[in-house]
């Protein structure tokens, strides 16, 4: 997604350690134009699908994922990190680290809303090593739903995740894959 790529080159923000920031636009302050815009992008990549709901974690890929839901028609389910008083008890669960706050996660959801007749896109704002794709995806197995696409918005190409998932027969799109971020440049991969 051409957008997308501009929008990192002027907003974005390279940081030590391979972190790219994109919260003027995306994961604090939301540009929600431009959001929308990305949820027709990843509905026209995955609307053969049979979409029945779409599947993320908190907090950055809930912006994404409601408005792809806009666009699908169907309802968003989010993983939540952290137990309260009013999270069901009956939950699957999954294990996530976090690449960003070096942290380990628990993320639940309750069974009331996943189940074996889901067909589920699921969505997130980053995919590196694909940690929290791993926790979305064994709670998706925990319930049997299938998994018919993943969505991302930004892929580090460089890292890991996106290839493994590829090699697993996974249906993974992304709206831009950064091959490299060297001296302040990022190279994109041409599709």
């Amino acid at each position: 997604m051409d957008k997308l790529k501009q929008m990192i080159i002027e907003k974005g923000e390279i940081r030590e350690g391979n972190i790219l920031k994109v919260d003027s636009f995306l994961n604090h302050q939301l540009d929600a134009d431009f959001l929308y815009e990305m949820g027709e992008e990843l509905h026209r990549l995955f609307k053969d699908q049979g979409i029945t709901k779409i599947l993320t974690i908190e907090v950055s890929g809930i912006a994404i994922a409601i408005m792809a839901a806009l666009v699908f028609k169907v309802p968003v389910v989010f993983a939540k990190k952290t137990e309260s008083l009013n999270l069901d008890k009956d939950v699957y669960v999954g294990q996530v680290h976090s690449y960003t706050k070096n942290k380990d996660y628990k993320i639940m959801i309750s069974k009331k809303y996943l189940n074996e007749n889901d067909k589920l896109l699921i969505i997130d704002d980053f995919l590196a090593e694909g940690s929290a794709m791993r926790g979305l995806l064994d709670m998706a197995g925990q319930c049997n739903a299938e998994v018919k696409g993943i969505g991302i918005a930004i892929e580090k190409g460089f890292q890991k995740g996106g290839e493994i998932l590829r090699s697993e027969g996974y249906n993974l799109k992304s709206l831009a894959i950064i091959d490299d971020m060297k001296d302040g440049k990022i190279t994109f991969r041409d599709e």
